[in-house]
């Protein structure tokens, strides 16, 4: 019986066919999802109505401020990427910095970040939807 040899090392016979995880998003489906929670509703509903309520002026200050924040986190991939040869993101670069426990951390929170920005753009899509049946009555 011939035996293929999987990149794992293990062989698998000829006759059977090889399990393997086939990755389902690509690089344009993650930058979309990633893009869909940053420009969707809410950043345009929730964002707005906090920084109505309670920044007043300050919301300018606020922003830039993230924005240097978000420059430092930037810079901070980017010198990660060139000392790694592989392509990744937060759980490659902490799975080769710290090991495997705290990659399994990032890896979750990561999970959670896009749980939470998945469930904002709900509640802004909710509210649209809520104020379009109002309007119909």
């Amino acid at each position: 019986m011939k035996r293929y040899e999987g990149g794992d090392g293990m062989g698998v016979a000829a006759n059977q066919t090889e399990i393997s995880l086939n990755p389902v998003l690509g690089p344009i489906s993650l930058m979309g999802i990633g893009i869909g929670a940053i420009i969707g509703s809410g950043i345009f509903v929730l964002t707005g109505v906090v920084a109505g309520r309670f920044s007043g002026p300050a919301v300018t200050l606020s922003l830039i401020l993230a924005g240097l924040g978000s420059l430092c986190a930037a810079l901070c991939y980017a010198e990660m990427a060139s000392m790694i040869p592989a392509s990744g993101s937060a759980y490659s670069y902490t799975y080769a910095t710290l090991g495997r426990t705290a990659a399994w951390v990032v890896g979750w929170s990561l999970c959670m970040e896009y749980l939470f920005a998945a469930s904002s753009v709900a509640v802004g899509w909710s509210g649209y939807f809520g104020s379009m049946l109002a309007s119909l009555g």
